[in-house]
């Protein structure tokens, strides 16, 4: 839980009258966020239309040590051993999770050994136990009597969770990391009525470091080579050095020191230098001089910064920099790795950011930025990788021009090199992602050792604040014929700038920005709200395409989930026409978010002529007969002109490699030996059939693996989960020279399909409406009670040969607990699917906003030549011990499901492969 509180959203401002204006937030929101903030650091707002170039730059021939890859951490990220997928995970190279205690009842899901076993086995991570999160609330409803009796009976509990961590496995044992306290100084150990002894600690330490030291030595004792981290506090407060001056004295020194960094990005590096020159006055003279703890900065970032790589790559600047360890804060809901994660299996922009960083290997580059140190302005981290020569910027932070330099290359790179620039854009915080897009790929000159990239002129874009850039530069252009890289066409149109007409739409905002962090990002920073039952409206947009064709129109929007105006259908439905003809009219449904303002996309095809076009949104069709049910604001439209004939390519230059021979042969080749491999993260829009082809070098043969299936020698056709896909190309003989991997949708020709009110049920489980559900019915109210018998059964789904086959699952789940905090605490469903009587297989469904929102996930099983039986069961998940549970235990608060998913259908497919076998 992010424990820093900030003020509830604020109410819109909302105005009807034309032309619309954008206002700057007023000086009392300033004050607020400054007073909130309690931060020195510079903060710097863009200029509106700024389009003096500035530039930033990066020295190739420095090294500022090995790369280290600390801003990939999350806050309450993972929601169990299944939740998010491993392949989210380990996409980004997790680091570090920060959660609740095992069985605690501050939010649903989280629990602390549950997560740690994902964690571990996807990408080797740390679990970091927020120790507190046994109790309920925020302050902690922790008091038992006495001060002294409250810190007795939070002892016990601390040693009771160390007890638990004792008994696990090693390998995942060596990976927790405990957090005895949280916020202590606003909290246990403030002057509020649930401080121990209404006594702040700035005022009188003494009951606060008594405490500290009695928790670390219980920890100790019972497991002597636990590693423990604190103070833990809301900043870096002037008191943490007289904390860290008597953990000196009693030899009770974290062996990580933790603090929030809710401010900005800036700050991060001016707190760390803070902090290790206490460390080289505390240290001196004793066992600990010289030494430089790790830092963990365990939760970073507001809700104007998560999800938007623009804002994103500025803290991962300033945490690469200062070489430690970061969580992104917890300010929504948990298990969606704070706002990078989309349903079980998706990543947003925010994904695909941290995925770069990860890319990004060997050792990191001085970056001179134009405003060094400075938010909210151009900011960049750099890399360069020797083994592959190979050098990587991820920058962003502004729009408009900007040049890019990158100085003193390496005479190993010639006197040409291969430059490709690519856009992380944001896609909203529930938004899926495809990857990355490629804006510029071409060979450019080096002269003296210098390369310049000029965006805003010639064939670069102008800059996009909201978006982080990648720019990958090797060498070995010599010679080389590559071909500049036509850039798709592609255009926004900002809802508030819309012709609205008819009543009832009204512009919303402002909202988020760097002087009202609390509020969440939006293009603009308005939007238009009221496209809602009985309203009759409609917003048209001006749009001017270059040529006849296919356009790709993506509608950027929101429907809160909790609106009772969605209550009845969920999405909104709104009405797309072209020119204000009948011909061609679509319905559109607008995403659910889990607030207002947490935007999605919703988007679909048209066709149009060169030339100005009006698009215009709707609450009712032309003809009159169907209209708006809901409540939606529309953020902006983007129109976008694609080749629908180029196939997806994943280049070898980002594969990630494990290998003995670390040699390139090429700046776009990777060379494979035996036993080497390269793993690409692969985007598939939806579960399904694919092939994949590996463009080669050589005759050598190469082992091809997708999500931990090994494919047969020289097979091509794979099962794609929708999002994201883990292929590794594993070297089997001889040498293989990778250049790219190739993926095309294959023929679904074999998919079966079942409908859930078809199949037989069981007990309580019953048949309701559901209007966007295929048929309008599906199944709902699978399971309850430990043992019971409320279930969903498929009898007869029948396949012509025996072996492994996706079952993928389309279902919805709108079950929530009330919350004690501004997190919605959503629940996710467990799915407890048995094939022909066999032990069950359990599969995590995440909240899906709305009984009537309908999403899909994929259970791989095993099934035999002819009929088949699928059976789905749900009951409450057992604590740890696997005996008691939390129902027994906090009666009246909802922390786990008792159910399954709503069940609409399931299809089932030929997943080709042999699942790899267990490794621990």
């Amino acid at each position: 839980m992010n424990c820093h509180h900030l003020p509830k959203e604020a109410e819109p401002h909302s105005m009807t009258t034309a032309p619309f204006r954008p206002r700057r937030p007023g000086r009392r929101a300033t004050t607020i966020v400054a007073v909130l903030l309690g931060s020195y650091a510079l903060v710097a707002a863009p200029v509106a239309g700024q389009q003096v170039a500035e530039r930033l730059e990066v020295d190739l021939s420095s090294d500022t040590g090995p790369v280290h890859g600390g801003a990939s951490g999350t806050l309450y990220g993972l929601y169990d051993a299944r939740l998010p997928s491993a392949n989210l995970v380990e996409g980004i190279a997790l680091r570090t999770v920060s959660t609740k205690a095992q069985d605690g009842p501050q939010h649903p899901g989280a629990d602390a050994l549950e997560v740690s076993t994902l964690l571990t086995d996807a990408s080797g991570g740390d679990t970091y136990i927020y120790m507190t999160d046994i109790y309920r609330e925020f302050p902690y409803a922790w008091k038992t009597g006495t001060c002294e009796q409250s810190v007795a009976s939070y002892l016990d509990k601390i040693r009771m969770q160390t007890e638990q961590v004792r008994a696990m496995p090693a390998r995942y044992r060596d990976r927790i990391v405990f957090a005895p306290f949280n916020e202590p100084e606003g909290n246990m150990f403030g002057k509020a009525p649930k401080g121990c002894n209404g006594v702040g600690w700035n005022k009188n330490p003494a009951a606060f470091f008594d405490t500290w030291d009695r928790a670390y030595r219980a920890i100790r004792q019972i497991l002597p080579g636990a590693r423990i981290a604190g103070p833990n506090t809301s900043i870096l407060y002037d008191e943490v050095k007289g904390f860290m001056a008597h953990a000196v004295k009693y030899d009770t020194v974290p062996d990580v020191v933790t603090w929030h960094e809710l401010s900005n990005p800036a700050t991060v590096r001016a707190s760390v230098r803070k902090y290790r020159a206490w460390e080289e006055t505390l240290f001196a003279g004793t066992p600990l001089q010289g030494r430089h703890l790790p830092i963990n900065i365990n939760e970073y970032a507001h809700n104007y910064h998560t999800s938007v790589p623009g804002q994103m790559v500025q803290w991962i600047a300033a945490i690469e920099d200062s070489k430690i360890d970061a969580d992104i804060a917890y300010w929504n809901i948990d298990g969606n790795l704070s706002d990078s994660a989309v349903q079980a299996n998706r990543g947003n922009g925010q994904w695909w950011l941290l995925n770069a960083y990860r890319t990004m290997r060997g050792h990191s580059l001085a970056v001179t930025p134009p405003h060094p140190n400075v938010s909210y302005t151009l900011q960049g981290l750099a890399s360069f990788d020797p083994a592959r020569g190979q050098a990587r910027l991820l920058f962003g932070g502004r729009n408009g021009a900007a040049t890019i330099a990158l100085t003193k290359v390496p005479a190993s790179f010639g006197t040409a090199a291969r430059v490709r620039v690519r856009e992380i854009g944001w896609t909203g915080q529930l938004g899926d992602a495809t990857p990355p897009l490629v804006v510029a790929e071409r060979a450019v000159r080096v002269r003296d050792g210098r390369v310049e990239l000029a965006f805003g002129t010639s064939d670069l874009p102008m800059l996009r604040e909201e978006s982080a850039y990648e720019v990958v530069l090797t060498p070995g252009a010599e010679g080389s014929r590559l071909t500049g890289l036509t850039v798709p066409w592609r255009q926004d149109y900002e809802a508030e700038a819309a012709r609205r007409t008819g009543t009832g739409l009204t512009v919303r905002g402002p909202e988020g920005s760097p002087k009202d962090v609390g509020r969440f990002h939006t293009s603009g920073g308005y939007s238009v709200e009221g496209f809602a039952t009985g309203v009759e409206a409609g917003l048209d947009f001006a749009v001017d395409v270059p040529r006849n064709g296919r356009y790709d129109l993506r509608v950027l929007a929101s429907t809160f989930n909790q609106d009772p105006k969605a209550a009845a259908q969920g999405p909104t439905n709104v009405f797309l026409r072209i020119d204000g003809k009948a011909a061609g009219e679509a319905e559109l449904f607008l995403p659910l978010g889990y607030k207002p303002s947490v935007l999605d996309h919703a988007d679909t095809v048209v066709m149009l002529t060169k030339g100005r076009h009006i698009l215009t949104l709707a609450t009712r069709s032309l003809d009159g007969k169907r209209r708006t049910q809901g409540n939606a604001l529309v953020d902006r439209i983007t129109l976008s002109l694609g080749d629908p004939a180029v196939e997806a390519r994943y280049e070898a230059r980002d594969a990630w490699l494990t290998r003995a021979n670390a040699e390139a042969d090429a700046a776009d080749v990777v060379r494979l030996d035996k036993g080497d491999t390269a793993t690409f993260w692969v985007y598939a829009a939806q579960d399904g059939p694919a092939r994949l082809t590996l463009e080669t070098g050589e005759d050598a043969t190469t082992g091809l693996a997708v999500n931990g299936r090994t494919l047969a020698r020289a097979a091509t056709d794979a099962f794609l989960v929708g999002g994201i896909n883990k292929v590794t190309v594993t070297g089997l003989t001889g040498t293989t020279r990778l250049r790219r991997l190739r993926v095309d949708r294959a023929s679904a020709s074999a998919i079966l399909t079942y409908e859930a009110e078809a199949a037989t049920i069981v007990g309580t489980a019953r048949i309701m409406p559901a209007s966007l559900a295929s048929g309008g019915r599906a199944v709902f109210d699978i399971g309850g009670a430990p043992g019971n018998g409320n279930t969903l059964t498929f009898p007869a789904v029948t396949v012509d040969r025996a072996g492994s086959y996706a079952l993928t699952i389309r279902y919805s789940n709108d079950e929530q607990s009330k919350a004690t905090h501004y997190n919605p605490d959503p629940l996710a469903r467990i799915a407890r699917v048995s094939v022909n009587g066999a032990a069950p297989v359990l599969a995590t469904f995440p909240h899906s906003f709305h009984r009537n929102n309908w999403w899909e996930m994929t259970v791989p099983v095993t099934l035999r030549a002819g009929a088949n039986t699928i059976r789905i069961a749900g009951e409450e998940q057992p604590n740890w011990d696997g005996r008691t549970f939390a129902s027994q235990q906090w009666p009246g608060v909802l922390l786990r499901s008792r159910f399954a998913p709503n069940i609409d259908r399931i299809t089932v497919a030929p997943m080709p492969g042999s699942k790899a076998p267990a490794t621990h």
